[in-house]
């Protein structure tokens, strides 16, 4: 079992990757549960939804950039970098007094978390073979879903037993600790970009700002400012002249950030394109699913958090498959099935009605988990798979740039859509003859369809409503089938995208990875 970069050592650098990519996806899920409790502790209400946009904004923008630095001056530099970052990050994060400190301190923390992120897959890719990495690739695809699952519950007892600085503080010893084992596994990288190459300055100068205007847009847009409002119009069209710059000097840079060429080829094109897609639709629709758990179901916030569980699961169980059946049949094959089940998922999610149990809901999360777990890692893998180790970077980082603003985008879009059709359908509700016939129904009704936050809150405490139990069920069920209905709606449109994704998979060729045995059949000499 050979390896290109003799020298290494390939344990200390996997044990270095996994604790440093474990904790940085680890942040992205374990501050949601402790949030209550720091507004609780810091105030700043307006601000705190900045605590989680702030550390998104910077991960996702520091991705493409670390990815093409990585190309030119090496992996292990950027990536103790953003180790340092993360963990320097994490520490003023467990100090902060006030919301504003804790999220600019976040921000921060999501510049390193960025940089580690992409690295850590890039990484894989250089020490291993075309067949190893498939392995590896998929065993980071699956430690990714676990911190999903369990972020939640660390940070929910490491608040509930000693307090909230924790889930910052934990960060800072393990983030070291990954840090020290690249530091020594990687003492002798080979770099394999050009040695002086420029660094795309004006490039970075209007794609960092470009970027930020589009998240920031996606992110209040309909909240903070109305969709068709000034501020509207001058945050999305600045971006939009920002990345058209960006575009032009893209073709002419030396060693472009974003190497628009690089679409020229089909596998590349065909897996952004796909990754975009299925972060738009799967990342936008899921997130609904708690809500529909404790709003429909009536279950209680902590179990409906839960709900995620059996989906990471069979995330992690299907990763591991898909890279191992990567091995066996064709990229095509992998990427069609597991969009196809992921599909199969969204039209189950999409039959949910009030009458649903916990236990179906589960089954049909199962289904879409195998989906997005044959499709997540083998999107990488394939990626790295068609070019050459000095544009790993470049090529890894892209992929997990065009899913995350996938799931931005469809975090917001989707969210768009919900509130549209419980709009549409609580109107259809108000025409019902029976309800108009009952001014004291029709006037309560009339008065919630004002606001989805109303609707939601009857749904889960109804007995705020003040008014005899009879009414208040006849209420409550007509608001229940107009969320059930437009949720139904959301997963059916979430449907359309993915069915988009499955098209798009069949277009990525009849590649497939080489085994090591069948590289050595094709070398006439051991000689090298």
């Amino acid at each position: 079992m050979s390896q290109e970069q003799p020298g290494i050592n390939r344990q200390l650098v996997l044990i270095g990757l996994i604790l440093g990519m474990f904790f940085s996806a680890l942040e992205q899920t374990v501050v949601g549960t402790a949030m209550p409790t720091i507004v609780g502790d810091l105030n700043g209400f307006s601000i705190f939804a900045w605590v989680t946009t702030a550390y998104l904004i910077t991960s996702t923008t520091i991705v493409p950039i670390v990815g093409k630095l990585s190309d030119l001056y090496g992996r292990r530099f950027l990536y103790l970098l953003g180790i340092l970052i993360f963990v320097l990050g994490s520490g003023l994060c467990a100090t902060a007094t006030t919301m504003e400190q804790l999220v600019y301190y976040r921000g921060l923390q999501g510049l390193g978390g960025g940089m580690i992120m992409p690295l850590s897959q890039t990484i894989v890719g250089d020490i291993f073979t075309a067949e190893q990495r498939a392995k590896w690739q998929g065993v980071f695809g699956g430690l990714f879903a676990l911190s999903s699952v369990i972020g939640p519950f660390i940070g929910g007892f490491l608040v509930d037993t000693i307090s909230w600085h924790w889930i910052f503080i934990i960060n800072v010893p393990f983030g070291l600790l990954s840090g020290i084992l690249i530091f020594i596994g990687l003492k002798r990288e080979t770099v394999q970009g050009r040695t002086g190459a420029p660094i795309d300055f004006l490039g970075i100068a209007t794609f960092v700002p470009a970027l930020v205007l589009l998240l920031l847009g996606l992110t209040f847009g309909g909240d903070k400012f109305a969709w068709d409002s000034a501020a509207s119009y001058s945050i999305f069209g600045g971006s939009l002249i920002l990345f058209i710059i960006f575009g032009f000097i893209e073709r002419y840079a030396a060693e472009p950030i974003l190497d628009l060429s690089l679409f020229q080829n089909r596998v590349f094109a065909t897996t952004n394109i796909l990754g975009f897609f299925l972060g738009l639709g799967m990342f936008g629709a899921i997130m609904f699913v708690p809500m529909f758990m404790q709003a429909i179901m009536g279950v209680s916030p902590t179990k409906a958090g839960s709900t995620m569980t059996p989906m990471m699961i069979a995330m992690i169980a299907s990763s591991i498959l898909g890279s191992q059946l990567l091995l066996r049949t064709r990229y095509r094959n992998v990427l069609v099935g597991g969009m196809l089940i992921a599909s199969l998922g969204f039209y189950l999610m999409s039959t949910m009605d009030v009458n649903t149990t916990s236990w179906t809901t589960y089954l049909f999360m199962i289904v879409l988990g195998v989906g997005m777990g044959l499709v997540m890692p083998t999107l990488t893998i394939v990626v790295q798979n068609e070019f050459p180790k000095n544009r790993l970077g470049t090529v890894t980082s892209a992929a997990t740039f065009f899913r995350s603003i996938g799931g931005t985008i469809g975090v917001t879009l989707l969210n768009v859509v919900m509130n549209h059709s419980i709009s549409t359908n609580m109107n259809q509700v108000l025409t019902d003859p029976d309800v108009a016939a009952n001014t004291t129904v029709h006037t309560v009704l009339a008065k919630l369809a004002e606001n989805t936050d109303s609707l939601f809150g009857i749904m889960i405490a109804p007995e705020a409503l003040k008014m005899p139990a009879e009414l208040t069920q006849v209420i409550v069920s007509y608001v229940k089938h107009a969320w059930t209905d437009a949720f139904s709606y959301v997963f059916l449109v979430g449907l359309g995208i993915i069915a988009i994704g499955v098209l798009t998979s069949f277009f990525v060729g009849n590649g497939k990875i080489a085994r090591d045995s069948e590289k050595q059949q094709n070398v006439p000499s051991m000689a090298e």
